[in-house]
């Protein structure tokens, strides 16, 4: 007999096998999750809005569509959570933000759509920290979410509550976006299997340059039955890749033969501690020893690159933020508002320089990677920093020192998974970047899965056991990473 902890932690795939079999149901699910939920939200913070009676309602009617035989889609019954940025018809959108009116959206977003259409039960919101602009869980509305491996470590950001939510059993299927790596670097803080999907392939309701939705799951299986639903069309995306017939179920398959580039060094910001490099080269090992051509790949970055992308963003950011209201304004977080003052007064051509240097990085990475059909890297260069640190490295001019391995693909729109490949010697975990070619999403998702099945037992998760976040059958030896201070 499964625990409520056992049942909320099942697949997504385990959940729906059992809703069609009937040795499971919707409504059993639901409340199982809902009671990790009350367990351990109060740490986590995870939920912007939760309304478990409007979810209970949503899986009893799956579990009579269940019991008709009459499933509306591959997903219904599954729990899911949605990123605040996500529009759900009638719930504010703050963007985590504590300066801000929240937008009431009128519809749904293409991607609330496709997962009622398919019977996804919608638990709720997650949060987000201040415009989607801090790697980590700090939020000027929201406060602080935490790891539930634990609490003094960060989630990443800036799908920072759905991160909480995958890696706390809060159901299996969980949506983040991503602009410079807000769905991966969650992904490796908190040992998640993701996808930053190529550019367009997932339909948005505001579509931006080099923005991406995607799942955050503890599988890859998961996170392929999640793309089935999510990157079906939708007409309001006018940038979005024209239909495809992809059978995301098809992960089997092997590497041997495969090019597959392991790239170590980004070229600019911080470099990458030496854990992290060491469990990336032992991922590479294991694709060369099942026959896949390994070869380094240099540094195809360039600080110049990597500032002027962060100069066109807080640009970005302080229009928005001088159109507050000066009292709003103060409410804003303040590592926000020391950013973005960095982007006041830019002239014109000064911008439009750095966006011909975004299309520099998007040429540069497609060339870089072009010769193979793999490129594993760092997601970033450290662990799990402190809950309470805006980002990895303190100082303002550090902003975006993590970004490097990341940022080029969004701008590049190619594909790019993560998988738990290790954990450092305080158990924070490690993600591998799995990286594609231009729209070859499912090559991604597929080595993605072969190597979820190929890793050596000690890089795969076992996930934290309870709210306190030591991991099942571990002790962490240290509520603080290692030289850090919170």
């Amino acid at each position: 007999m499964l625990t409520e902890q056992g049942l909320a932690a099942m697949s997504a795939v385990e959940m729906v096998a059992g809703f069609a079999d009937r040795t499971l149901s919707p409504v059993q699910v639901h409340d199982a999750v809902q009671a990790v939920i009350e367990a351990r939200e109060s740490v986590l913070n995870a939920f912007w809005v939760r309304d478990p009676d409007e979810s209970r309602k949503a899986a009893l009617a799956s579990e009579a569509r269940w019991a008709a035989g009459e499933p509306l889609g591959v997903i219904d019954g599954v729990p899911v959570t949605l990123k605040e940025n996500v529009a759900r018809r009638g719930v504010p959108m703050p963007s985590g933000n504590a300066g801000t009116e929240p937008v009431v959206p009128e519809a749904d977003a293409p991607i609330t759509a496709r997962v009622l259409e398919s019977g996804g039960v919608v638990l709720g919101s997650t949060v987000m920290p201040d415009w989607g602009m801090l790697s980590s869980g700090v939020s000027s509305r929201h406060g602080i979410s935490r790891s539930p491996w634990n609490p003094d470590w960060t989630t990443g950001g800036s799908s920072s509550g759905a991160g909480a939510a995958a890696a706390g059993g809060y159901g299996p299927l969980h949506v983040g976006t991503d602009i410079g790596g807000s769905i991966r670097l969650p992904g490796t803080w908190l040992g998640l299997a993701t996808l930053k999907p190529s550019y367009g392939r997932i339909p948005l309701d505001t579509p931006y340059l080099g923005r991406a939705a995607g799942p955050l799951t503890r599988t890859v299986a998961d996170a392929a039955l999640f793309m089935s639903v999510l990157s079906r069309p939708d007409p309001r995306d006018w940038t979005s890749l024209p239909p495809e017939d992809i059978d995301w179920s098809a992960l089997d398959g092997e590497v041997r033969g495969l090019r597959v580039g392991v790239h170590l060094d980004a070229g600019c910001g911080e470099p990458c501690d030496a854990e992290i490099l060491a469990a990336v080269n032992r991922a590479a090992a294991v694709f060369e020893a099942a026959g896949a051509v390994v070869e380094p790949v240099g540094p195809f970055m360039t600080q110049e690159l990597l500032d002027d992308l962060d100069l066109f963003w807080r640009v970005r950011s302080w229009s928005d933020f001088r159109a507050l209201e000066p009292e709003a304004g103060l409410r804003v977080h303040p590592h926000i508002i020391r950013w973005c003052q960095g982007g006041a007064d830019v002239p014109g051509a000064r911008v439009l320089q750095c966006y011909q240097q975004i299309m520099r990085i998007q040429a540069r990475t497609v060339a870089a990677t072009l010769p193979y059909d793999l490129v594993l890297s760092p997601v970033a260069p450290v662990a799990a920093f402190p809950a309470e640190r805006p980002m990895p490295f303190p100082g303002d001019e550090k902003t975006m020192a993590h970004i490097g391995f990341t940022a080029p693909y969004n701008m590049s729109g190619q594909p790019a998974a993560t998988v738990n490949c290790g954990f450092t010697a305080d158990r924070r975990p490690i993600g591998v970047q799995i990286a594609g070619r231009r729209f070859d999403d499912l090559g991604v998702l597929r080595a993605a899965a072969w190597y979820e099945r190929s890793r050596p037992a000690e890089a795969a998760p076992r996930w934290p056991d309870d709210a306190a976040g030591a991991p099942t059958g571990e002790q962490t030896t240290s509520t603080t990473p290692e030289g850090e201070k919170p």
